[in-house]
């Protein structure tokens, strides 16, 4: 097929593109052409073994954990497309008048103030949603620290025709460009000398999650066993259920290195074996704890482009169907040796991707600490299995009208809700529920019941 590299280039660089991000599109795109697809087969992996894990579980409580020494990262770059929003996701309130980002920065202030530790929150953010979220930050004007940035800008790949692999050309420009993935992170931290700055500062260690996952707080235990068995890259991973099997897992070479395979790398004939939670157990969270040296080192071994996998996610924009090339930050765990993975409770995992988790969060099942901290107070000590029928559900607008207010959850178990049901006050859901009809709710206690 044709290439169109030359066109592609010329779009970048009038972007105002740096040279490392056109030289990494250029990269893949040569992948695409020779029909890549970034997919992952069995006779390439296997399930990771013992020597590869770490049980949260069975690690000593210490009184020392080299704080002084760790950055924060929080990934920021997501608008919340799912859910039909048009801004930075963390703008949404999650608790009382409070967001994401009102959380996460009171978090780390609290954190600072407790420890006398000048830690460093930094954010990622894409160019869909720094604006929105730096100007909201400045309301804690405490917050960046000096000689730190506050934040540093992921940067953008053109969309790929599927038809001929060409650049996508729609009039509104902005749909013609993707976030490559937060693969991009670590290109992103290099380009901007955040690396550096970290560094030059006395942080040798960063602790890297998603915004919109509340249960990603620094746990002091994973700090110092991190820094004591000087790892250069640990992933937390949880075990994966019936509700985790259509996402990515864990798995390694067949010569013991761990690497992250995402459901966009599984080829269309395994994917029963893909989903086998008892051969594949666990699944990435996205929090990450880095070592600095050893990233800057690998960086510079790798020319600043570190060899992660490729994962060419297909979608539509206007009726043409395009690519999107991306790679995903947890990937990494492949690229340097001795890298661990670290299986942690779910209490670590509680991130927003849909409005059945926002109505978890929303809910009592959670409560806010004196930390600022997201803690499950069910009565299962589990999240409740929220199912809410997309049809109605889905936007966020759509939503809202629905939950008028809240009902209590910290009882529930699973509820399901299939066709319009609309909650008023005082509700309460216990057990496991079932709502398969159209239904106004006010004044009631659901206990283990189908409606």
């Amino acid at each position: 097929m044709r290439s169109y590299l030359n066109d592609f280039i010329k779009k970048m660089e009038l972007a105002g593109l740096d040279k490392l991000v056109i030289q990494s599109f250029t990269n893949f795109y040569y992948k695409v052409l020779e029909g890549a697809t970034g997919k992952l087969t069995e006779a390439e992996i296997e399930p990771p073994s013992q020597d590869n894990l770490i049980d949260y579980n069975q690690l000593e409580v210490t009184k020392f954990s080299p704080l002084d020494k760790l950055a924060v990262i929080k990934l920021n770059g997501g608008l919340g497309t799912s859910m039909g929003l048009k801004k930075a996701k963390t703008l949404l309130k999650i608790k009382g008048e409070l967001n994401f980002l009102d959380v996460i920065a009171q978090q780390i202030l609290h954190l600072r103030k407790s420890t006398g530790k000048k830690i460093p929150l930094l954010f990622m953010h894409s160019f869909n949603t720094q604006k929105d979220s730096i100007t909201y930050l400045e309301k804690y004007p405490d917050l960046p620290l000096s000689n730190i940035p506050l934040d540093f800008l992921q940067n953008k790949f053109p969309k790929i025709k599927q038809s001929d692999l060409s650049p996508l050309a729609n009039k509104n420009d902005k749909l013609n460009w993707n976030p490559p993935g937060h693969g991009e992170i670590y290109m992103a931290l290099s380009q901007a000398n955040v690396i550096q700055k970290l560094l030059d500062n006395g942080f040798e260690y960063a602790f890297i999650s998603n915004s919109d996952n509340l249960g990603a707080i620094v746990d002091k235990k994973i700090l110092n066993y991190f820094a004591e068995e000087n790892i250069p890259f640990l992933m937390e991973v949880c075990r994966r259920s019936t509700m985790d099997k259509k996402g990515g897992h864990l798995a390694q070479t067949k010569d013991g290195q761990l690497l992250l395979r995402e459901s966009a790398q599984c080829p269309d004939d395994e994917v029963n074996k893909f989903q086998d939670i008892q051969r594949y157990k666990y699944f990435n969270t996205n929090n990450l704890w880095i070592n600095l040296k050893a990233l800057k080192q690998r960086l510079y071994e790798k020319r600043y482009h570190l060899p992660l996998s490729m994962i060419l996610n297909s979608k539509v924009v206007e009726g043409i169907k395009v690519y999107q090339v991306e790679t995903a930050m947890g990937a990494a765990i492949s690229v340097f040796n001795n890298s661990k993975a670290m299986i942690v409770n779910r209490d670590r995992f509680a991130p927003v991707k849909k409005t059945n988790d926002l109505l978890t969060v929303l809910s009592d099942s959670y409560e806010l600490t004196e930390k600022f901290e997201l803690e499950l107070v069910n009565k299962f000590n589990e999240v409740p299995n929220i199912e809410l029928e997309e049809k109605y559900y889905k936007n966020i607008n759509d939503f809202d009208m629905h939950f008028e207010n809240i009902p209590s959850l910290k009882e529930c178990k699973n509820l399901f809700i299939k066709g319009e049901v609309y909650f008023s006050n005082n509700v309460s859901i216990k057990g496991d529920v079932s709502i398969s009809k159209a239904i106004n709710l006010s004044d009631i206690v659901l206990e283990d019941e189908e409606v």
